[in-house]
C-alpha cells in the first residue's frame, strides 16, 4: 500500500511542477483538456477491446494524469482539490453499497445495480435518467437509459416481449419506407427500431456498442483483405465487379 501511495504522491508532485514550470501545462484549462480526455478514454477503450494489458496500463496512466490535472485546476480555483475528489467518491461508494456497509441484503449483481439507481434518487436526483451524459454516443446512451429505467422497474417481463417490439418497429419502418413518407418519419421509425434492438441486446446480456464495434473491426479486416489480395493479383477495386469483390470477401471469412 505504501508503494501505491508514494507513486500517487509522486504524480501529484509532478503535476505541481508542470503547472508551475511548463508553458503548455500552465496554459491548459478545464475546457482545453476536455477533448483530450475524451481521446484518452477512447484509446483505453481500444486497448480493452484488443485485450492488450500493456496498452491498458499505459492508457490508464494517461487518464490518471488528466484526473490529477482537473483536480489541480480545481485547487487553483479554490473550488476543490484531490482530497475532496477522493473523499467524495469514497463517501458515495459507502452510501451506495449498503449491502457492504449497512444491513441491506442482495442476492446478485442485478440487485446491486437496481439499488444503485434507487439510492441515487434518495441523493436528490430528480430523474434516474439525469445521470446519463448528454454527450454520450447515441447507441451507448440508449443502452444506459434502458439500464437505468430497469433499475426502478420500468422493464418488459420477458425477452419474447422485447423481440415482439423489435418486429413491431421493423414493420412500422417498412410501412413508412414503402409508403413513400417523409425522411423525418422514416428516420423516427428507424430510431425506434435501433432503440428496440438495443433493448433486446440488453436482454441477451450483450452490450450493443461492443457488438457493433466488433462488427466494424470485422468489416475492416475483410475489406482490407480485398484491397491487399486483389492488389497482389494486379487488380484495382474500382474496376472490379461486385461478384469479384464478394469472392475475396468469402475468402477472408474462410480465413477467420
Amino acid at each position: 500500500m505504501q508503494e501505491k501511495l508514494y507513486a500517487f504522491e509522486r504524480l501529484l508532485n509532478i503535476m505541481d511542477d508542470l503547472r508551475t514550470s511548463c508553458p503548455w501545462d500552465k496554459k491548459q484549462t478545464l475546457n482545453s483538456l476536455r477533448h483530450l480526455t475524451l481521446e484518452e478514454v477512447y484509446e483505453l477503450s481500444d486497448a480493452v477491446l484488443d485485450n492488450n494489458l500493456d496498452d491498458i496500463r499505459e492508457e490508464l496512466g494517461d487518464i490518471m494524469l488528466h484526473l490529477v490535472f482537473y483536480a489541480k485546476i480545481g485547487e487553483e480555483k479554490q473550488s476543490f482539490d484531490m482530497k475532496d475528489v477522493l473523499e467524495g467518491i469514497s463517501d458515495k461508494l459507502v452510501f451506495r453499497h449498503p449491502h457492504i456497509y449497512g444491513d441491506v441484503e442482495v442476492s446478485n449483481a442485478e440487485d446491486v445495480a437496481d439499488n444503485w439507481e434507487k439510492l441515487k434518487l434518495k441523493e436528490g436526483k430528480k430523474s434516474v435518467l439525469s445521470g446519463v451524459p448528454q454527450s454520450l454516443p447515441p447507441l451507448l446512451k440508449a443502452y444506459r437509459m434502458q439500464e437505468k429505467a430497469k433499475g426502478v422497474g420500468f422493464e418488459w417481463e420477458t425477452r419474447e416481449q422485447v423481440w415482439s417490439k423489435v418486429m413491431e418497429e421493423m414493420e412500422e419502418l417498412k410501412a413508412e419506407v414503402e409508403g413513400g413518407n417523409s425522411k423525418v418519419r422514416v428516420e423516427d421509425e428507424f430510431g425506434d427500431l435501433l432503440f428496440a434492438l438495443t433493448n433486446y441486446a440488453r436482454y441477451l446480456d450483450i452490450n450493443p456498442d461492443d457488438a457493433l464495434e466488433r462488427t466494424n473491426r470485422k468489416f475492416i479486416r475483410r475489406f482490407q483483405f480485398i484491397e491487399t489480395e486483389s492488389s497482389k493479383e494486379g487488380k484495382s477495386m474500382p474496376n472490379m465487379s461486385l461478384e469479384e469483390m464478394d469472392a475475396y470477401w468469402n475468402k477472408a471469412k474462410e480465413g477467420e
